[in-house]
């Protein structure tokens, strides 16, 4: 559609006086007839007196039109993301580019030459002429994190290309991004991941629903078709457009999740003084002794059951729980307590072990790398590790496990049975407050949900009748 428009631009250009007698042959040779349609029951069949009116009408002013038309230039507006392979030839060519005064800008000019250095993932926005085969730069908007890095959670760089009379110049601002509050909802039909990329949830947004309700729904074995979800989030923006490097999105300030005939409400608060913390509607606190995996973004490979040992190649009692996840990925510890030991155990490999109160100990196992020492202290969500292959393992994965008085129990009984502490009575009215504000906009996410739903389930010929 764009080749057609740059083709017609261009033979208007060409030829304005052509266009213009051919416009003036239609309009003058050619009759205007109106048509009324009206239910059948309606029309009246009496025969009427019908007389015909024949006039000629002569279209003034358009040569001047289709001179002034010959004459409009046509800016193009295209945007895109900066990719690892990019050049300053292929960036411009996908944004619809051929200039090669201004790739030669992009590799000399020290600001420009920034655009296609350090991480991919940039926000692109660029106007060029319409022409066909690709027109001439006349500015390009890059936005991507701060040159300082400590400041990338709160500030992005702009760089702007733009042509002048001179030519192309370059400048580089450095700007603070602004938090909008965004809300969004879906319904499960496969995965909880899946619901949320097709309602365009930010993937961190949705590893927070999981860490929210991890010890009321075992995601794995408990998740239904047809559940639902809405959330209340914040997200990061460069001049009001959502960032696509680092961590994008925000807080999630409010969600809810039904789970067949169970439904899940968290708030985020926090009393003056104290560290925040999600809260059920009625001020219990959602955040429990221990968490439900030591893994912020997992994948359960082995569940806490009878499997075939992948190795041993017999079916044995698995009395833990496999977390598939790449080398690396970072392993945190579930509640407060000692490293117990921290070293390699056989078909362990790297392992570390952690006790806690009340006879409690957990195990993190295959560990590519160990973070903490015997002896030391550490507090739910440090990091102890990161995920590897050591041991008997036949891939990168995390074997964890729970044990009360030296017994192996399943984690998720644990994370549900652990007490929650409650919000003070200070604090609770404006908790209230709060509480109702989001509650509202949780319900108009859902409304708005159900109407597309509803909306798509709609035949095409249907809505556009």
């Amino acid at each position: 559609m764009r080749l057609q428009l740059a083709h017609a631009d261009l033979t208007i250009r060409r030829h304005p006086k052509t266009f213009s007698a051919i416009v003036t042959a239609v309009l003058t040779f050619s009759g205007v007839t109106a048509f009324g349609v009206a239910p059948l029951s309606m029309i009246d069949s009496t025969p009427k007196n019908v007389q015909t009116v024949v006039e000629t009408v002569t279209p003034t002013g358009l040569d001047e039109q289709a001179e002034a038309l010959a004459e409009y230039e046509m800016l193009l507006h295209r945007t895109d993301l900066t990719r690892s392979t990019d050049t300053a030839d292929t960036l411009l060519r996908r944004l619809g580019v051929s200039d090669a005064e201004a790739a030669q800008f992009l590799r000399t000019d020290p600001a420009a030459r920034t655009i296609l250095s350090g991480r991919p993932g940039k926000m692109l926005q660029a106007v060029t002429e319409s022409t066909p085969g690709g027109g001439q730069l006349q500015e390009l908007v890059v936005r991507g994190p701060a040159a300082d890095s400590a400041q990338n959670s709160t500030h992005f760089t702009r760089i702007t290309v733009r042509r002048d009379d001179s030519g192309l110049k370059a400048t580089s601002e450095q700007l603070p991004m602004q938090i909008e509050t965004r809300t969004g909802a879906a319904t499960i039909s496969s995965t909880l991941f899946a619901a949320a990329d097709e309602a365009r949830l930010p993937d961190a947004v949705t590893g927070q629903i999981a860490e929210m309700f991890g010890s009321d729904i075992d995601f794995r074995r408990e998740l239904r078709k047809g559940d639902r979800f809405s959330v209340v989030y914040e997200t990061m923006t460069a001049d009001g457009e959502p960032v696509t490097w680092g961590t994008s999105s925000g807080r999630v300030l409010a969600a809810r999740f039904v789970n067949g005939n169970d439904t899940h409400a968290a708030v985020w608060f926090q009393e003056p003084g104290s560290k925040g913390a999600y809260f059920s509607p009625d001020g219990k606190s959602k955040a429990k002794a221990f968490l439900a995996s030591p893994l912020a973004f997992s994948r359960v490979t082995s569940g806490f059951a009878m499997r075939f040992h992948p190795i041993m190649q017999t079916w044995r009692a698995h009395l833990g729980v496999d977390y598939g996840a790449p080398t690396g990925t970072p392993v945190r510890v579930v509640g407060d307590g000692v490293v117990d030991f921290a070293g390699v155990q056989n078909g362990y490999g790297n392992v570390v072990i952690v006790k806690h109160s009340g006879d409690r100990a957990t195990v993190y196992a295959h560990l590519s790398r160990i973070d903490v020492r015997k002896g030391q202290s550490v507090s739910q969500s440090d990091l102890i590790g990161a995920v590897g292959a050591t041991g008997w393992a036949t891939g990168p994965h995390l074997h964890f496990e729970f044990k009360v008085k030296g017994a192996h129990v399943d984690p998720m009984q644990i994370a549900r049975a652990a007490q929650a502490t409650e919000l003070s009575a200070a604090a609770r009215a404006r908790f209230d407050s709060m509480s109702r504000q989001l509650q509202e906009q949780l319900a108009s996410a859902e409304r708005d949900q159900a109407t597309r739903s509803a909306s798509a389930s709609v035949p095409r010929r249907q809505r556009m009748e």
